[in-house]
Parts: C-alpha cells; sequence; structure tokens
C-alpha cells in the first residue's frame, strides 16, 4: 500500500470494525496528553484498550493495568497503537509482529516506510499519519456509543 496516499475510507473503517483489543504504546496518565485522550475515547466507544508505557508499568491508567511493554501483555492484541517517535515506530513494530498483531497503527506525526514495509510483509495492516479517534467519528463509519463497557 502507497501511505503517501489517502487511504481508502473502506481500509480504516474495516480495521476500526475488526479490531477489538489494542495496545496503545506510548500511553499516558496525564490527562493533558493526547494519548490520554484518545485512549479515553477508544476505550469509552468499546475497545478493549492496553496501555504501554514502561516508566508507569505496574501503574493504572483510566483503570487499566499499564504494561512495560508489548511481549508483557498476557493476551492476543489485535492493534498496535504507536504513539512514540517515527524512529521508535519500527521497533515497536517488530514486537507488534512478534505478539501477533493484526494492525499496526501510527498516530498523527508518526510515520516510518521501514517498518510499514516490515509489518506488510509478515501480513500485517499498516496505517501511519492518522489518528484512529478521528477516523471513528468520519462519515462513513458511526462509532458504537452503545457497547458495554
Amino acid at each position: 500500500m502507497n501511505h503517501d496516499e489517502e487511504y481508502p475510507a473502506d481500509y480504516l473503517a474495516g480495521i476500526l470494525k475488526e479490531v477489538k483489543t489494542i495496545a496503545m504504546v506510548g500511553a499516558s496518565s496525564d490527562p493533558a496528553k493526547f494519548s490520554y485522550g484518545v485512549l479515553r475515547v477508544l476505550h469509552e466507544t468499546g475497545y478493549d484498550m492496553i496501555p504501554v508505557n514502561p516508566s508507569e508499568a505496574g501503574s493504572e491508567i483510566r483503570g487499566l493495568k499499564c504494561h512495560e511493554s508489548l511481549s508483557s501483555i498476557d493476551r492476543p492484541v489485535d492493534m498496535v497503537e504507536v504513539f512514540r517517535t517515527s524512529e521508535a515506530a519500527y521497533d515497536v513494530t517488530v514486537e507488534a509482529i512478534e505478539i501477533g498483531a493484526k494492525v499496526v497503527w501510527m498516530q498523527i506525526g508518526v510515520s516510518n516506510d521501514e517498518a510499514a514495509r516490515l509489518a506488510e510483509a509478515a501480513g500485517l495492516k499498516v496505517v501511519m499519519n492518522r489518528c484512529p479517534k478521528i477516523e471513528l467519528f468520519r462519515p462513513f463509519w458511526k462509532p458504537r456509543l452503545n457497547q458495554v463497557i
């Protein structure tokens, strides 16, 4: 896929409809941080969110246990959301492949072509430089606000 072009609406909507469990690498307990707001909305929308941040491991973010790394998560993960630098996205992608994730989603401002090629070669779907919170509210798909949290 050419990640320099606009993603087809059905590609993004398909991912957001299919995934259930999302590990957010770079999650923060600080309500002023963008990652906290994205985690909050995705969680309230019905996704099973798993915060990942080594400096907050063992604590909770919004009542959710924070993990040190993707490999420390004890259940399957559908999507890994990358709230780290573009450079760090490669190592996160390697871990995402190792844990059997189906999607690597890099947050707005995060792009790594080498990571995208690696993930796609391993059979994962990739989204770069986009926010799932924003995509949830686009006209092509209505959020699942009626789901039990």
